[in-house]
């Protein structure tokens, strides 16, 4: 009872410390989402054969909402396949953010982001040599509306929102780490947790394909323990395409292919977090 109390009183004030910093995290990036969605509507509107460039450096942009806009514009045909897919494998989530608030080395955050980018850009463009689609309406997709977050009417409101949420998943995803290194001992959950593992980026990717910030904070944490390696995490947040898959599932209503992008995804993260713990990322 003791060791539990020590844990939960540790968690929280971790959890606690954490906060005014990712407040002010989300306030920057609501403040930018706000201000400039329209201007990235159009510049995905207006890529072109650029289209995964441009899809996977906005995808870098921790924005709640963009994966959700960019499957919108894919399902109405306005970008195309492999700009989708480079959105999807470059966007994390709350994982750049986890890592700025834990204080992980500068170079460390920037290398993650990267090797993310390129094999969002490079899957991108192959996807779109091979694969075309014509255009057709169909409604726009308001993810301010849907997610209730408010951001149209008050950019505090919803920082603060966001900020409690990503806290409470800190938490929990803590707490399952601090219980189980008190009980099971940190050698044993690497095992438990295939660290050394090759079906490690295929248990990660999986993890990854939750639909849930949750996911992603998860990973990180798991990560800045020192559970799974740093090719892992990539392989899980590659998948981890946010709220994104949720809309493509309710506006596209051709489930086959839902579910081929789903495959898709998760084959390259698995096959490049396998690849970059082979040579030793």
């Amino acid at each position: 009872m003791e060791m539990l109390l020590d844990v939960v009183v540790d968690t929280l004030l971790d959890a606690v410390k954490l906060l005014p910093f990712l407040f002010v995290a989300f306030l920057i990036i609501e403040f930018i989402e706000h201000k400039m969605d329209k201007k990235n509507k159009k510049s995905l509107e207006k890529a072109g054969k650029a289209g995964p460039i441009i899809g996977g450096l906005l995808g870098v942009i921790p924005q709640c909402g963009f994966s959700a806009l960019a499957t919108n514009l894919y399902v109405t045909r306005i970008i195309s396949l492999g700009t989708l897919i480079s959105v999807y494998l470059s966007t994390s989530d709350e994982m750049l953010i986890i890592l700025l608030s834990e204080n992980a080395p500068l170079m460390e955050i920037v290398k993650i982001v990267l090797i993310k980018l390129i094999i969002g850009i490079i899957f991108g463009f192959i996807i779109d040599l091979v694969y075309r689609h014509n255009k057709k309406d169909k409604e726009d997709y308001h993810v301010c509306d849907e997610e209730h977050c408010d951001c149209e009417h008050s950019i505090i409101k919803s920082s603060i929102i966001h900020t409690l949420k990503t806290v409470l998943f800190i938490i929990i995803a803590s707490f399952i780490i601090n219980i189980l290194f008190e009980l099971v001992g940190e050698d044993n959950l690497s095992h438990l947790f295939l660290k050394n593992n090759i079906f490690a980026p295929f248990v990660a990717a999986l993890i990854g394909l939750i639909p849930n910030c949750g996911a992603s904070v998860a990973l990180t944490e798991f990560y800045l323990s020192g559970i799974i390696t740093m090719g892992t995490l990539i392989g899980g947040l590659l998948t981890g395409a946010g709220i994104g898959l949720i809309i493509l599932f309710k506006q596209n209503k051709n489930i086959k292919e839902n579910i081929s992008i789903v495959l898709l995804i998760y084959l390259i993260g698995s096959v490049m977090g396998t690849l970059l713990n082979l040579f030793g990322v």
